[in-house]
């Protein structure tokens, strides 16, 4: 991608008019407790307070809005474990435009029942994202539709209107650490936090049972892994090109974190802020307390980027604190 313009502050300023129309600002709440457990000053940004529970919504509405008459005409063709799927089909009935969306065989069942409720057509394919992803793909193309990608610009520059949320609200923050999935959260986020402050630092973190994006980032490489990690919001199996170069250019750290630090922080955020945040949701939390030190006294803003966690997930860890005896308190 050697001729890609990467997104500027100026696309994410430009998506707030078709992002405001359909959504409110999401809090970014303090939390005194959970900042003295982490050793630092913690603000979390609840875009879990999202229409779907989940930030992607913001791109899925720009993308939507800049759509031809034809192209709407044409509806639009994505794959999806859950929150991507929510914000294309919330956005596709904002828009009046039919909405199919492929998700993997096993696919958290609270996600496509809200795809559905959103009037999307949902079909079954696959292992994984990545499988489903290809196979639509070729529906797109055979139905002559339009395929949403993860990392669509127009995705990226409407997520990147949290990040100046968060800027509004807490201009001297020092970090800001973002989920990883497909990388179009992170890439809005620094992107704006960069052009307004070069000096506020920006940390992605990922699953290490699902290190594709992190990997292809340290070698500068595109490098594909394995994907097993259970939080679906940032399970990716193959990294991709745009937001790649967006992450070389603008991000400081990447962290890999593992799957039972993301459950144990979705219990520790539930137990410090009341709210259910899903394993992407958590992550940023797992890394803030594998980064304890090098964080100690900052003000750092954690991105839930989704609450969607299943009830059987949420059973399940609930009943490993009870074995655990866990202790959160600050």
């Amino acid at each position: 991608m050697s001729n890609y313009q990467m997104p500027t502050l100026q696309d994410v300023l430009a998506a707030r008019p078709y992002v405001y129309r359909h959504l409110q600002r999401t809090p970014l709440h303090y939390y005194p407790t959970l900042s003295t457990f982490m050793g630092a000053q913690v603000w979390i940004k609840h875009e879990n307070h999202q229409p779907i529970g989940a930030f992607k919504v913001r791109g899925g509405l720009n993308l939507a809005a800049r759509l031809t008459p034809s192209q709407q005409q044409a509806g639009l063709f994505t794959a999806s474990t859950g929150n991507h799927g929510q914000s294309i089909a919330f956005a596709a009935r904002a828009h009046g435009i039919k909405a199919t969306i492929a998700v993997p065989q096993g696919a958290n069942p609270g996600k496509v029942a809200a795809m559905r409720g959103l009037g999307a057509e949902v079909l079954f394919h696959g292992r994984d994202f990545d499988a489903a992803r290809e196979w639509i793909m070729g529906v797109a193309e055979e139905k002559q539709g339009v395929f949403v990608g993860p990392t669509d610009d127009p995705l990226i520059h409407g997520v990147g209107t949290y990040a100046l949320e968060i800027l509004e609200d807490l201009p001297d923050v020092d970090t800001i650490i973002v989920p990883v999935g497909a990388g179009s959260g992170v890439c809005g986020a620094a992107i704006v936090a960069k052009a307004i402050n070069p000096r506020i630092e920006v940390i992605a973190v990922q699953s290490e049972a699902a290190p594709a994006m992190h990997l292809s980032w340290k070698t500068g490489e595109m490098v594909t892994a394995p994907m097993e990690t259970f939080a679906e919001g940032i399970a990716t199996r193959v990294p991709f090109a745009n937001t790649q170069k967006i992450m070389r250019h603008y991000l400081d750290e990447f962290v890999l974190v593992s799957d039972v630090a993301i459950q144990q922080a979705i219990l520790l955020l539930l137990h410090h802020t009341h709210n259910l945040a899903e394993g992407a949701g958590a992550a940023a939390a797992a890394a803030a307390l594998d980064l304890k030190g090098h964080l100690a006294g900052k003000k750092v803003v954690l991105v839930m980027s989704g609450g969607n966690l299943s009830l059987k997930t949420l059973k399940m860890l609930l009943v490993q604190k009870d074995d655990d005896e866990q202790d959160f308190a600050a």
